[in-house]
């Protein structure tokens, strides 16, 4: 009986992704596909069921545009497109959609309301979201309990419409990553600014000493320099739950990492100051980078993936829940193809190499909306709730190619490309 319904459940996801690809395969269409937790609608299919297999969002969901780019967040996911126009779904008790509504949770894509300019990136972190227009302006929304937004100290606890971060005006934003509660931007010169919340040392500032030496908060209000990456041009940055990581651009291509949970995992010694920047030694010349809840991810620039941290339910993909207090690198299926694309979540993580999407790690989740309390989780899209310790490929259609990927708290959404 259970394997009876395991096909029927299969079959129905082929049949929805061919009825899709009928229709839109020879504009050689982008759209997404989402999987994992439904709660509060994050899934954007217009209901609060969770999916353990992709289900396909065509560009019909967005005023049949083309899809450029997905962020998922704790509960919500953001969608752009071609046109720089962000559309949003799932949980809004903070605002975090922008969609200027008041209802709690919204299940089918809308769009971002007061973005003047076309959007060429957006971020989710777990209660608020960001954009970067085309001329490198920032806008946030959502949660600001912790100064997470970057408006200054007087702004909201809670903004639901993006505002824009006027300190940073004749600033030129390139890359912005949010985490739990802090967020961090690079500039187009590769300075790096962080603000929010900044336990555990998660925004590399370092503790300061108050009146009569008590340590200050650590909240940041509006961005700050990392004085400690002056001088360091930054290509790339991410932020996690408890720490950060941001890449250099210089030859060696250096990894600096800063959170006091991250760096006691990465075996440094009690006397290092893991509140500001340290640099990983043992990896080589590395490109992009994702942190999770408590693990930490590393492509280099030969599409190897390096991995580290906790490795709660097997999220490092090394075969085996032990932790790795160094950069380890993850072989199976990427010996044979490099990885172009890696997105860690809580306890999970999803990367693309050779057009195809592979997943570990954490496959269950606890839901909210179910009477008992548990909804299924999903989250790695292969058909189940169980923990994978080693990275394995999700079986889509023929034609069809990843282009990108981001890992939520417990869902998961990918934009695809037929090939």
């Amino acid at each position: 009986m259970i394997v009876g319904r395991a096909v029927t459940k299969r079959s129905l996801w082929f049949v929805r992704w061919i009825s899709v690809s009928s229709v839109e395969l020879n504009g050689k269409q982008r759209f997404a596909a989402l999987w994992g937790n439904g709660d509060h609608g994050r899934l954007g299919h217009g209901s609060l069921e969770s999916q353990w297999r992709p289900n396909v969002l065509p560009s019909s969901a967005f005023d049949n545009q083309n899809l450029r780019e997905i962020a998922c967040g704790g509960a919500h996911s953001l969608f752009l497109t071609d046109h720089g126009r962000v559309y949003a779904s799932g949980l809004n008790d903070y605002g975090q959609l922008g969609v200027s509504d008041d209802r709690a949770y919204i299940t089918e894509p809308l769009g971002v309301a007061g973005l003047p300019k076309e959007i060429v990136k957006v971020s989710a972190g777990y209660h608020h979201s960001s954009a970067i227009t085309v001329d490198g302006e920032l806008y946030m929304w959502g949660k600001n309990t912790n100064g997470q937004l970057g408006l200054g100290k007087k702004a909201a606890t809670v903004l639901s419409i993006p505002n824009k971060v006027e300190c940073l005006n004749g600033v030129t934003i390139k890359i912005i990553s949010l985490g739990f509660e802090h967020s961090i931007a690079v500039t187009d010169k590769g300075e790096t600014l962080s603000w929010g919340g900044g336990q555990s040392g998660r925004l590399g500032h370092g503790h300061q000493s108050g009146i009569f030496g008590l340590i200050k908060s650590d909240s940041e209000y509006i961005p700050r320099l990392i004085k400690e990456l002056e001088g360091l041009k930054v290509k790339n940055a991410s932020a996690g739950m408890l720490h950060s990581v941001c890449i250099s651009a210089t030859e060696n291509g250096s990894v600096h990492i800063f959170g006091e949970r991250a760096n006691k995992k990465l075996g440094f010694s009690e006397a290092s100051n893991s509140s500001l920047p340290s640099m990983v030694d043992g990896l080589p010349y590395s490109e992009k980078a994702a942190c999770g809840g408590y693990h930490t991810c590393v492509i280099t620039g030969g599409g190897e993936l390096y991995v580290w941290g906790t490795n709660e339910n097997g999220c490092l993909g090394i075969g085996s829940t032990d932790v790795a207090h160094l950069p380890e690198r993850v072989e199976g299926p990427f010996l044979r193809h490099s990885v172009s694309e890696v997105s860690c979540g809580w306890k999970h993580t999803a990367a693309i190499s050779g057009g195809n999407v592979y997943t570990w790690g954490w496959g269950g989740s606890h839901g909210t909306f179910s009477v008992d309390g548990h909804s299924s989780g999903g989250q790695l899209g292969q058909g189940n709730d169980v923990d994978y310790i080693k990275p394995t490929k999700i079986n889509f259609p023929r034609h069809v190619k990843a282009l990108q990927v981001s890992c939520g708290f417990n869902h998961t959404g990918a934009i695809f490309e037929y090939s």
